[in-house]
């Protein structure tokens, strides 16, 4: 059998990470872990509070350690955009001996930025409320991959299917 996998994604919000999410797990089967939509599950009126953001990847995070356990694999939907919680989730991957497979989406700052600052986004039902603001405090803080962090780097502005399935070997 082979090793459950860990896919994370590193990218501005409206970058494509979702898109190649959706991609991933229906070429696989991995469990889809969709922060936004785990986010208006759990909040009834979401304020994206320091406490709330805690509350929500704690619930993310051992549910990826109990999937992979259990031999899943995880496609986990957010930005991973600081290197301490990529490491922290490969912690998870290893402990459950599952690989963990980070996605750089490289969409230039203004494509990202026109995709995802909307008013208003419906994403499996919820709508999802962006503001410039919002974007360029996310978008400021993004730590990018380290050298020696594996990485597959993907241009969100031309997704071509077949190719990210080639780079993931899928």
């Amino acid at each position: 059998m082979s090793k459950p996998q860990l896919y994370l994604f590193v990218g501005h919000p409206g970058a494509g990470k979702t898109t190649i999410a959706q991609i991933i797990q229906q070429k696989t089967g991995a469990v889809h872990l969709w922060a936004d939509v785990e986010r208006h599950r759990m909040f009834d009126q979401p304020t994206h509070s320091l406490q709330e953001s805690q509350r929500l990847y704690e619930h993310l995070n051992d549910t990826a350690e109990q999937l992979l356990a259990s031999g899943k694999s995880v496609v986990f939907d957010t930005n991973f955009n600081f290197y301490e919680d990529r490491q922290k989730l490969r912690d998870i991957a290893d402990r459950q001996g599952a690989e963990t497979i980070i996605i750089w989406v490289t969409t230039p700052l203004e494509v990202a930025k026109s995709r995802a600052v909307h008013a208003q986004v419906i994403r499996n039902g919820y709508a999802v409320i962006m503001s410039e603001g919002q974007f360029d405090a996310i978008a400021a803080k993004l730590e990018p991959p380290t050298e020696a962090e594996k990485v597959i780097k993907i241009d969100g502005t031309k997704l071509d299917q077949e190719e990210l399935l080639r780079l993931l070997s899928l």
